[in-house]
């Protein structure tokens, strides 16, 4: 017994004097390893009678126990010495330089409704969203467009074959005038917003996709004419091509939605074979360009969306976002947008620190 309380005894005082990992591995192979001595003392019991071994075992295993939990505790301890050196001599550097040329950018469309939200920002509009998936009502009849109106044949729809619970049609929006609706409904009036997002409609060439990218402005106020609608279309234009040489014409349309009903032209300029907008359009050289559709709010629309038209007024305008990219950055065909081709997005991207600000003007360097 004497002999057992001195092996153990040393054993916990030389292992709390090992200097280091290997050492303490040694003192485990020397006491718990297969040849021992504590190990020795363990096999020594199947020679013992069983009193014998009732009383020797408890001890002896008490005392392998406390060694290796002495072993593991010095373990541990060397183990968070270490990991507190190497987190006070390691050091990561943050401020390495950036990569001169950045990975992945930012697609023309996606930089050009940042532009767009930062110029309507400043001229007091909100941005409104609404659902892809339109039902019949808001996206035709509520716009004034009823089952038999011809103007539902100026849409190639894609419509869905099962209607919903109330019997609309599903379709696939063909404009983001919907939201006008939904907005009006849910927030009443006064309103002044902007609703960007894709729109669908069965077409395909050099300047129309199936999914193109659409921005719909909307103000219903009290005494709102015509006036206040070239006024932001102006502004936003001048804003966006960064120029202050653009010219508007006016020209009398027809949508059902608006009444009266404009379609807004842009003065442009030949320079080197490329039509760049800016000046008027009627001097030599220059022409005019169809840019949007706009118009007096329709009175049905407003009395659709529950709002009384002899007390409320409004304008709306509607712009291709891809059209806008097209002619700001140079680009010909509209289907490129869409091909993921990496070496166009190299040449057309847009690096994601260049931020559209007005203070140091919404373009940004390709």
């Amino acid at each position: 017994m004497t002999d057992l309380v001195t092996l153990q005894s040393g054993a916990l005082s030389r292992i709390e004097e090992a200097s280091d990992a290997d050492a303490l591995e040694a003192l485990r192979i020397e006491y718990l390893g297969k040849q021992g001595s504590i190990s020795a003392l363990m096999k020594t019991l199947g020679k013992m009678s069983p009193e014998e071994r009732q009383e020797q075992a408890p001890k002896i295993q008490g005392a392998r126990t406390a060694v290796a939990d002495a072993i593991a505790a010095r373990k541990a301890q060397f183990e968070a010495e270490e990991l507190e050196s190497k987190l006070a001599s390691e050091r990561l550097d943050l401020t390495l330089p950036a990569p001169q040329a950045p990975r992945g950018s930012v697609h023309p469309v996606s930089q050009v409704m940042d532009e767009l939200a930062e110029i309507f920002a400043d001229l007091g509009f909100s941005v409104a969203t609404g659902p892809e998936i339109e039902d019949d009502w808001h996206n035709f009849t509520a716009l004034n467009m009823a089952e038999t109106h011809p103007a539902r044949a100026m849409h190639d729809t894609f419509y869905f074959p099962d209607r919903d619970a109330d019997g609309n049609r599903m379709l696939l929006r063909t404009h983001t005038s919907p939201v006008q609706i939904r907005s009006m409904v849910a927030n009443g009036a006064p309103i002044r917003i902007i609703a960007p997002g894709r729109v669908y409609r069965s077409d395909s060439d050099a300047t129309h996709t199936p999914m193109f990218h659409q921005i719909e402005g909307l103000v219903i106020d009290r005494d709102i004419n015509l006036g206040h609608l070239k006024w932001t279309l102006e502004t936003f234009l001048k804003a966006f091509f960064e120029r202050d040489d653009i010219v508007l014409r006016l020209r009398p349309s027809y949508f059902p939605f608006t009444e009266p009903s404009v379609e807004v032209d842009v003065g442009w300029k030949d320079v080197n074979g490329r039509r760049v907008l800016g000046g008027d359009g009627d001097a030599p050289g220059h022409g005019w360009m169809e840019l949007l559709g706009s118009g007096m709010v329709n009175r049905r629309v407003i009395e659709f969306a529950g709002l009384d038209p002899d007390e409320w007024q409004g304008f709306a305008f509607g712009v291709g976002v891809d059209r806008l990219a097209m002619l700001k950055y140079g680009m010909d065909d509209l289907r490129a947008f869409f091909d993921g081709d990496q070496r166009w997005l190299d040449h057309y991207g847009f690096s994601p620190f260049d931020q559209p600000t007005l203070s140091a003007g919404v373009g940004a360097q390709a």
